[in-house]
């Protein structure tokens, strides 16, 4: 029987290739010549999984010669090397590679944000460089019959979700029937720019006057009750995979957590 690791690493490779460049690469060619983009990738995201840092991953993997054969690896980086390449790898790869987890897509999505802490860093280093905001905001494009997540924002700053859903949709329009989002996300504007890219919005309007309450009765409790499945897709990513992130330069915080809904990607689909 095939270990679900071993599953995950299998498509994990399939998506890594159908992202780079140059996929017919091997792995870590002849004669020391370095290591391939994806199958970099690739153990970015079973550090991931395993949650655990680089120095340890590279120890844990060298005992798994199963995973290391799907990757086609006869040799591991040394972990500064590994460390090296997460910054290596543009942030459209990363990006690139959660859109092809996302196998399955209906069209109907759910929008929802949560909190990553990022107090990581000691004290000292925080003070040192200015490290001022404790948090990250990230919001998730989650599709509710999938569950996949098929995009991510986020940010440093306290961004309000109004300012944030209509950049997430612009980018996803195409791909989008449905949109489901709490009050947070209320907007005129929004809604009329959902509405000329064809995607239907379900949000419920802040209520101000009574017309508000019409506005909130046309819109189907079961259809706008599929936006919980985003919160649950953050809470489920969280407890995976932690409720802070371990880098401390923000461009690469951004990053791991675009790999880390990538990786729950993965994981959704060797269960499925």
């Amino acid at each position: 029987m095939t270990s679900e690791i071993r599953l995950l690493t299998r498509v994990t490779v399939a998506n890594a290739k159908s992202v780079v460049d140059n996929p017919d690469e091997p792995a870590d060619p002849e004669g020391g010549g370095g290591f391939a983009e994806w199958a970099m990738l690739t153990l970015h995201a079973l550090r991931i999984e395993l949650d655990k840092s680089y120095r340890i991953t590279v120890d844990l993997l060298s005992d798994m010669p199963a995973v290391l054969e799907e990757i086609g690896l006869t040799r591991l980086p040394h972990y500064t090397v590994l460390h090296a390449w997460f910054e290596r790898i543009p942030t459209k790869t990363w990006r690139a590679f959660l859109g092809a987890s996302a196998e399955k897509r209906t069209g109907h999505a759910a929008i929802d944000s949560t909190g990553f802490d990022r107090d990581q860093p000691s004290r000292h280093y925080a003070n040192r460089t200015h490290y001022r905001v404790r948090a990250l905001k990230v919001t998730a494009l989650v599709d509710v019959e999938t569950l996949y997540i098929t995009d991510i924002h986020s940010t440093t700053s306290k961004k309000h979700d109004a300012k944030i859903g209509p950049r997430v949709a612009r980018r996803n329009a195409g791909d989008l029937l449905t949109l489901a989002a709490d009050k947070g996300y209320d907007g005129m504007s929004f809604r009329e720019e959902l509405r000329a890219e064809g995607v239907r919005p379900l949000i419920k309007h802040r209520v101000f006057a009574p017309y508000d309450h019409a506005h909130n009765a046309r819109i189907e409790d079961n259809l706008y009750n599929q936006r919980s499945v985003c919160e649950t897709v953050n809470s489920v990513t969280k407890r995976s995979y932690g409720s802070a992130v371990r880098a401390r330069a923000w461009f690469r915080q951004f990053r791991e957590i675009t790999l880390a809904a990538a990786v729950y990607n993965v994981e959704q689909a060797v269960k499925q």
